[in-house]
């Protein structure tokens, strides 16, 4: 299933911690313009499955990692009412996605969900991608131990020792990597080839 664009909102959901009601009414109504669907958050209420939390910044201190009441893939947009240091700290342990400025005007709400979107959305390819980066790395020691096996054991150079390991996954229908794992649990290249 494929990702929701980011300029798409309809179908959302959203949890709104707010304390002015002004500015509650006006994220109400626009998120009812966009076709979101909102939850108010309240201090006692469990976790809520939401595609993006809106926090004031009086509620900060209550979003600490040990009291959050949202996912880790839920956007993020915090309402600044307060620039001194302490409270930007806050907002920046948040990781949010956006912000916008209290007090809070109708314009600019849209374009604070889909910028959150999108950062959400690019924060969750880089993670893919450096996950990704790991499995690679793991198995590049796991092909350099298997080569360096297979040319104790087989008096080979190195780049006789690997042509050999990728002459084996080749025949074998089988990547480099998952051949050189079986080399290094079993002690032996697996259906060795001469």
């Amino acid at each position: 299933m494929s990702k929701p664009s980011s300029f798409s909102l309809r179908g959302r959901k959203a949890l709104v911690a707010i304390k002015d009601e002004r500015d509650g009414s006006i994220v109400r109504r626009q998120f009812d313009r966009l076709g979101i669907e909102m939850a108010s958050w309240e201090p006692s209420a469990a976790p809520v499955a939401a595609d993006v939390i809106l926090i004031d910044d009086d509620y900060l201190p209550l979003a600490a990692a040990d009291a959050r009441v949202f996912s880790e893939d839920c956007a993020v947009i915090v309402l600044l009412g307060t620039e001194t240091p302490s409270r930007l700290k806050l907002v920046l342990d948040l990781d949010p996605s956006s912000f916008l400025v209290k007090p809070l005007r109708s314009a600019g709400i849209y374009a604070a969900l889909v910028m959150a979107f999108e950062r959400l959305e690019r924060t969750s390819e880089l993670k893919q991608q450096i996950v990704k980066m790991d499995a690679r790395l793991r198995s590049r020691r796991v092909v350099l131990t298997a080569v360096l096996q297979v040319m104790q054991t087989h008096a080979l150079a190195e780049p006789a020792a690997f042509a050999l390991i990728r002459r084996t996954a080749m025949q074998q229908r089988k990547t480099i990597e998952q051949v050189a794992a079986e080399l290094v649990a079993q002690g032996y290249l697996p259906r060795a080839i001469g």
